[in-house]
């Protein structure tokens, strides 16, 4: 219930055009194909939503801790709400990702025009604050932990400035209490999201973590992700996800930290670099704490296609051995996979699809290259001439779930990589494969055949977008 004289403030996440935030490929294929299967397809992007990908907006979370008197916040999760324009908005805030730019500004100019102040912030709004601009009353740039409250104290002044700039990244050593209190629970897989550092020690030329948040790991106190831990299990005793992008970066702190989680017997799963099977210690004590699953990026098999990208730490001669220790250890793993790096050849499918059947790998991900706007290779392939849309239009370099080529790969041509990829991912993700991997997961085998069933209906959507790419190419 609104109080007299509050100012309100709706958080809004807005889904990705497709791949990594939902299923959107799969309500926009259904328009176009019969009614039973646009049936199956909406209850197979429902089924991805709610259970695949379906964790809140840990951004969003923390800003609506942020707590000033005078000012309630709310949050709205476009995946599953409808704006509730119904009632009165002071300011809504945008959380801008470079796969939702053009939803996000469409957006801003409806609310703006409800009189509705907009701030824009996010990874886009951070790395290109100029294309911002003229979409928002107010921009935050950089990682708002911090400014956001000086933003709701303007707002309750009537000064809201046009720029918010944070000048140093948030120091993570103070404690910030996270609270759900904004969030419908029950519309999430798990609620239960940490993050216990930032930063990445590495500089993969197609990621923007290195750009967005540096190279220097900031850490958590331990005591106060132990505290977050308990208050969260209080709400939700469901699995949690530890956001990290590295969860194993700095080895003596992820020891530290999962041999204090043990007495609290979670499950979780995180992201990690295979080197945590060269690491007897720690994976004990990722095993002990509740993991259950790691995505880890492999990427190619090929070293110089990864030395090319400037990923150096992951020699492939070790891969194999790293991940059959964190299996044996009982966790599952998600190896995530690009195809078309660099150095690749038509020879790495079949490399790829042995490595798959020797590891026991439980969800293979073959990714095409995503050339995201403000990364290295993204600048790269422009000056290159390698980028199929306008370096200009970054509308066109959505994340999709490998269902559009953005680039020319350097040693394949267009139309040989294209019917490559297609057969590979045609074999490598069958309804029997699917249930081979879910028998021999060393645990959460429901999970596993789950993910792996989803993956044979999204990959064939994506061969037939891919196909039909090819066409328009020819």
């Amino acid at each position: 219930m609104a109080v007299a004289g509050e100012k309100r403030v709706l958080l809004i996440f807005i889904q990705a055009d497709s791949g990594v935030d939902g299923a959107a490929s799969l309500d926009s294929a259904s328009a176009k194909r019969s009614i039973f299967t646009s049936l199956k397809d909406s209850a197979l992007s429902n089924i991805i939503r709610r259970a695949q990908f379906a964790i809140p907006p840990l951004a969003l979370m923390i800003l609506s801790s942020q707590v000033v008197p005078g000012v309630s916040q709310t949050i709205c999760d476009l995946r599953f709400e409808k704006l509730p324009l119904d009632q009165h908005w002071d300011m809504a805030g945008i959380s801008v990702q470079t796969g939702a730019v053009k939803p996000a500004f469409e957006l801003a100019h409806a609310l703006r025009s409800r009189g509705i102040k907009v701030v824009l912030g996010g990874p886009y709004v951070t790395i290109f604050p100029e294309q911002c601009r003229d979409h928002a009353d107010a921009l935050v740039i950089g990682e708002a932990d911090d400014i956001w409250r000086e933003v709701q104290e303007d707002l309750l002044r009537g000064s809201l400035k046009a720029e918010y700039r944070v000048e140093s990244f948030p120091d993570l050593s103070i404690e910030r209490t996270v609270s759900k209190s904004a969030l419908d629970i029950k519309s999430y897989f798990t609620t239960n999201v940490v993050q216990t550092t930032r930063g990445c020690p590495y500089s993969c030329d197609f990621c923007n973590v290195h750009v967005m948040n540096g190279h220097r790991l900031r850490h958590r106190s331990i005591p106060a992700v132990l505290r977050e831990v308990e208050t969260f299990l209080k709400e939700d005793k469901r699995i949690f996800f530890f956001l990290d992008d590295t969860i194993n970066a700095d080895e003596t702190y992820a020891e530290q930290l999962f041999r204090e989680l043990e007495p609290f017997r979670i499950s979780w799963v995180g992201q990690a670099t295979t080197a945590l099977g060269e690491k007897p210690r720690l994976l004990d004590a990722f095993a002990r704490s509740g993991c259950g699953a790691l995505l880890v990026g492999i990427e190619s098999l090929d070293d110089g296609s990864n030395h090319a990208h400037k990923k150096f730490h992951n020699p492939s001669n070790r891969q194999v051995e790293c991940i059959k220790n964190i299996r044996k250890a009982g966790i599952c793993v998600y190896g995530s996979f690009i195809y078309g790096l660099d150095e690749d050849s038509l020879e790495l499918p079949a490399k790829l699809e042995a490595f798959i059947e020797e590891t026991g790998i439980d969800v293979p991900g073959i990714n095409l290259l995503r050339p995201i706007p403000g990364t290295g290779v993204f600048d790269r392939l422009a000056l290159e001439g390698r980028l199929l849309h306008s370096p200009h239009d970054h509308d066109a370099f959505k994340f999709s779930w490998g269902q559009e080529m953005l680039y020319k790969p350097l040693r394949i041509p267009l139309q040989e990589f294209i019917p490559s990829y297609t057969a590979l991912t045609k074999r490598v993700f069958t309804v029997q494969n699917a249930l081979k991997r879910a028998a021999r997961a060393p645990r959460l085998r429901s999970a596993v055949l789950m993910f792996n069933l989803l993956y044979v209906h999204m990959y064939g959507i994506a061969r037939k977008d891919l196909t039909r790419q090819l066409h328009e190419l020819d």
